[in-house]
């Protein structure tokens, strides 16, 4: 990846729900209280590449006392809401259904650098079954659009509209695929790696339909 990928960039500022610690002086003002101490556990929301630092640096600290609490992290943190507990049993029940860009743009660069910095054997399946389920559905609308039957927007709109030519296929009436409704609720809620894919997956789609024409033109 890129130092200066845009996605990456942005997937890296994403807030993040942290508990401090420790008390931090001079820092109040990130729980509302200016001039103030934070205190240790106060929560707040930081973005991903400062928690993460936070994360893994300790205070150094030793604590003759209480070894346990010698070399604290600075912060403890949690999923973000937009992979919380609601989200991951919606996904579970139909993974179609869920319009990831309203949960985050980033939705799966974020939740891989989630996975990375903790264990989430659940969400990894969920993911994985979401992504392979979504890929399908993305692959049948660029196939659609490369005929000509819909047309779908650039990066920050999007939708299907236009009524498709011929017949249905088995695959697409077994699809929410259609004009308008549930086929452009669903193109508008892809994230940013699914729009990446539908726009290679038309891509493909078109080049090869051209290459037919010319074949047959022949």
């Amino acid at each position: 990846m890129s130092y200066y990928d845009i996605d990456a960039i942005l997937t890296d500022a994403e807030k993040i729900p942290c508990t401090f610690q420790i008390d931090v002086a001079d820092l109040g003002y990130l729980d509302n209280q200016p001039g103030h101490t934070l205190k240790s556990g106060s929560r707040v929301a930081l973005p991903i590449w400062l928690a993460e630092m936070l994360a893994i640096a300790n205070t150094g600290a030793v604590v003759m006392d209480d070894p346990s609490q010698s070399s604290k992290s600075f912060i403890t943190f949690d999923l973000p809401p937009a992979l919380g507990n609601d989200v991951v049993q919606a996904l579970k029940a139909n993974p179609r259904s869920v319009p990831l860009r309203d949960q985050s743009a980033h939705f799966y660069a974020l939740a891989t650098h989630m996975m990375e910095l903790s264990e989430e054997p659940e969400l990894s399946a969920v993911l994985r079954k979401t992504f392979v389920s979504r890929a399908a559905e993305i692959a049948l609308h660029a196939r659609k659009v490369g005929g000509g039957g819909t047309s779908y927007h650039g990066r920050d709109g999007g939708g299907a509209a236009g009524k498709g030519k011929g017949k249905a296929t088995k695959e697409d009436n077994a699809s929410n695929l259609g004009v308008g409704g549930a086929g452009e609720d669903f193109l508008r809620g892809l994230d940013e790696w699914e729009r990446k894919l539908f726009r290679s997956a038309h891509d493909g789609t078109k080049a090869s339909k051209e290459w037919m024409e010319n074949v047959k033109k022949r």
